[in-house]
Formats: structure tokens, sequence, C-alpha cells
């Protein structure tokens, strides 16, 4: 058993990267037509989300959608290389692991609500939330993990949704697309 010095490997560090490329390319190859395909079955079970907001989800392109991957790509990136310098006890690298285990969360229980496949939720349930369950207990076995507090999980989640939510302004910005 590792104790409280020991550094975590890079399976584990490295390994949020890998699974959210994982993750990512299942979304990446399904989202912009599974969309077009719902975008009016959602409107009409959501009538209080804004008009705006199904009109640019119904006008996603795979090339828009490639480029926020790609961007959030690098807070990935840089996350799991905070937690690979850190051996672990990077506060931004164990915030992402959390915030990727909420989102596979988040996944799942979207396709509970829309009792079908939704992108994402394949991977969710076999890549995303066993390896945030893995990674966690890793850190936790090295003495590294930070205490989960709700507020902590909260910011986890948050912070993965601002991270996607840039991405995608980023990636119209870079497309040289109007943002609104």
């Amino acid at each position: 058993m590792e104790t409280g010095n020991e550094r975590v490997g890079g399976a584990v560090t490295v390994g949020l990267l890998a699974a959210w490329a994982v993750h990512d390319a299942e979304e990446l190859a399904t989202v912009p037509g599974w969309l077009r395909r719902n975008v009016p079955q959602l409107r009409s079970r959501l009538p209080a989300v804004p008009e705006a907001v199904w009109r640019r989800a119904g006008s996603v392109d795979r090339r828009r959608f490639a480029a926020a991957v790609g961007v959030m790509g690098t807070v990935v990136a840089a996350a799991s290389a905070a937690g690979h310098l850190s051996g672990g006890r990077s506060a931004f690298y164990q915030s992402a692991v959390d915030g990727f285990g909420l989102h596979g969360l988040v996944h799942l229980a979207q396709a509970a609500a829309f009792r079908s496949y939704t992108p994402g939720s394949v991977t969710s349930s076999v890549v995303v939330v066993p390896y945030a369950l893995w990674a966690r207990g890793r850190l936790r076995r090295a003495g590294v993990l930070r205490p989960a507090r709700p507020r902590d999980l909260a910011t986890g989640l948050a912070f993965a949704g601002v991270a996607m939510a840039a991405s995608h302004v980023i990636a119209r910005r870079l497309l040289f697309e109007r943002v609104q």
C-alpha cells in the first residue's frame, strides 16, 4: 500500500486525459447529428428554454464542435499535467477529476430523463465514472486526496461547465464566427 509520501503514477494523472479522449470521441461522433434529430423533441419537452438556445443547438456543426473539443482538450491536458507534476496533489487536477466524474453522472441523468441514448452516455457509464472513482481511490490510498466537501464537488462541476461553455465560445472565435 502506498503512503502519503509517495507520488501517484502516470496511469492515474495522465489517465484523466486518456479517459477524456475516449469520452469526447463518442461525443464528437454523435453530438451534431443527435442534436439536429432531437432539438424539436427537446424544444417541446423544455419550453422554458429560450428559443435562441434551440437555434444555436440545432446549428452546431461537426467542425465547430471539433474545435470546441480541441479547446477543452487543452484544459484537460493542463489538468493532467498539473496532476502528474504534483504527484496527484494539484487542486486543479483533483477538481478536474471530480468535475469529469460528475459530468459523467450528468450524462447518465440526461439519458435517463430522455429515456434513450444521449451523446456521451455510453462512455460515461464505462469510462468516465469508473475512471473518476478509480482515480479518487488511488489518490486516497496515496494520501493526497483532498476531502470531498459538497462545495468542492460543486466547484468541480461548475468548473467543467464553465470550461465547456468557454471552449465553445473560443471555438467560434477561432473559426471567425460571430459570438452572440
